[in-house]
């Protein structure tokens, strides 16, 4: 089932209009920030931490409007779409730009929006039966700079390492950040098991701040299970127990393979069994 609209700047649209004209600035310079975020039997899950991500990552772009972008309107807005597409599971996107004319330098800071919502099956966080197969992705390194921990429209990292996946049958690949050490992967977050500990890169290394990566960190902590955010040489994925990846869409994926080394997926069962508890 496809959806049949989008909410575009307040108004709900049939899916397949153009809306976007070759000025737009997400389309010519990636001025923007982005929410992926996951809708379960009608409701949004995590509203308050999305919604404080999207508000600092335009706050840090200099976005004027960033305090409308509260919990409430994100379920607002949500809601409406599911309704209006007769959607009660998938994931959702939205996209927050700046409006405005102007070339590098934009003639005003003024914010607009379109959400968009893709159905999803099941009504629950689903951890893959196949674990994942992947290499270290070298050829381009993620900046470290304050805008690292935010989904911002200026992707090509990851479009990159996403070519790079494609050409070698890989399922995803692990990014470094700009001196080397492990930042995160293609559209997630990682966590290692290693030595009974679970580790994951700081936001300092460059990461996006996943707003599943704090729902883990929380919830392991509740199971007493020690975590710490870490700068993470890529050498410990040779001898870690387990590597896991997490985003909001998908909840928790395991990682199978990486090179000859195998891993096991028992914590992150029982994550994804703590997760859905939720």
């Amino acid at each position: 089932m496809k959806p049949l609209f989008i909410n575009f700047n307040g108004e709900l649209i049939p899916a397949d209009s153009k809306v976007l004209t070759v000025t737009n600035r997400s389309f010519r310079y990636g001025d923007g920030v982005f929410e992926s975020m996951r809708l379960l039997k009608g409701q949004l899950q995590f509203p308050q931490l999305h919604a404080d991500r999207l508000q600092a990552g335009m706050k840090a772009l200099k976005m004027d409007g960033y305090s409308q972008m509260d919990d409430w309107f994100l379920k607002e807005k949500a809601a409406d779409l599911a309704i209006r597409n007769k959607i009660k599971n998938g994931r959702i996107r939205l996209t927050v730009y700046r409006d405005a004319e102007g070339l590098y330098t934009p003639a005003d800071n003024k914010a607009s929006y379109c959400m968009e919502l893709e159905p999803i099956e099941h009504d629950y966080y689903e951890m893959n039966n196949r674990g994942l197969i992947m290499d270290v992705f070298t050829e381009l390194a993620k900046p470290l700079n304050y805008l690292s921990n935010y989904k911002t429209c200026n992707s090509l990292v990851y479009v990159m390492a996403g070519i790079y996946k494609s050409q070698n049958k890989l399922d995803d690949a692990f990014l470094l950040n700009q001196n080397g050490f492990l930042c995160e992967a293609i559209s997630s977050n990682i966590f290692v098991w290693y030595n009974s500990h679970l580790y994951t890169p700081a936001l300092s290394e460059g990461c996006v701040g996943g707003i599943m990566r704090q729902v883990v960190i929380d919830l392991a902590l509740k199971l007493e299970i020690p975590v710490t955010e870490a700068q993470i040489n890529p050498n410990i994925l040779y001898e870690a127990d387990e590597v896991f990846l997490t985003n909001a869409t998908c909840g928790i994926q395991w990682v199978m393979g990486f090179g000859v080394k195998r891993y096991f997926n028992t914590l992150s069962k029982s994550l994804v069994d703590e997760l859905n508890k939720l």
